[in-house]
């Protein structure tokens, strides 16, 4: 694994995206490095309870935009099949989370901007710092961000969802604690620690048990979540081969104000 670093203290382990040059921008490798993460720990017994966190200032600042710009590049056959590759792998890592056996808990330290803040909601839990920030933008570039809407309006309801898609808004940690998305905001340096505790109420219970109850919530309690990631899937391929998403994206890789036709 090139940007992701396991650890493990007793019967937690730390997922730990390491590619803060980048921001931890989610490429096709540092997706398929999380994967990997995951199987591996799938099968670790002394495991009990997994945190993902990112290292450097951010927790992830969503997909990789230089991918995407280099994809709609190319002839649009064969741009239009990459487009659904990528985000089909995105989705199944999302499915991988939800269906990890054992708890996941986020630990969000600065942002987790789209497809990043679609990772940490696939999370059983989520804690932040007092920096951290949840944003989904996809619509001021001219993108959707259709799995991470789904996401949002699982675990936080149809109007929190609508309101962060629609205008792009930021929830600060404070304003995610007010709505209920997290505990009380910790001090960066905290982070790990309110994680771990949570890990470990988690831990305490027989594993079967867990295992049982997290089935309940996100195959019962959720039942259409996975057709829903699924669809998302498929409006957000669909949605980068547009010339908005095109003009979105170069204006941000330009640093400069996009212009609408």
């Amino acid at each position: 694994m090139q940007h992701v670093e396991i650890k493990i203290h007793g019967a937690v382990a730390t997922v730990l995206m390491d590619h803060p040059s980048r921001h931890n921008t989610l490429s096709p490798t540092l997706i398929e490095d999380l994967r990997t993460a995951f199987s591996d720990l799938h099968q670790e017994k002394r495991v009990r309870a997994v945190i993902l966190t990112g290292g450097g200032e951010h927790f992830s600042s969503g997909i990789d935009l230089s991918v995407l710009s280099a994809i709609s590049a190319m002839a649009v056959d064969e741009s239009q099949g990459e487009l659904f590759k990528l985000w089909q792998r995105y989705a199944e890592l999302l499915e991988q989370i939800l269906r990890f056996p054992k708890p996941v808990i986020a630990a969000v330290d600065g942002a987790a901007i789209g497809a990043g803040l679609g990772i940490a909601l696939a999370a059983d839990l989520l804690v932040l710092s007092e920096r951290g920030a949840l944003s989904a933008e996809a619509t001021r570039r001219g993108l959707v961000s259709g799995a991470t809407g789904a996401l949002i309006s699982f675990r936080f309801g149809a109007a929190t969802a609508a309101r962060m898609l629609l205008t792009g808004q930021v929830i600060d940690a404070d304003e995610a604690y007010r709505l209920g998305m997290c505990p009380k905001p910790v001090p960066s340096a905290q982070i790990w620690v309110a994680a771990s505790e949570l890990a470990a109420a988690c831990a305490e219970a027989p594993r079967e048990a867990v295992q049982a109850t997290k089935r309940l919530l996100n195959e019962c309690v959720g039942e259409m979540l996975l057709s829903q990631i699924a669809a998302g899937t498929a409006y957000s391929a669909a949605a980068c081969s547009t010339e908005s998403a095109k003009e979105g994206v170069a204006a941000f890789l330009e640093k400069r104000d996009p212009e609408w036709r």
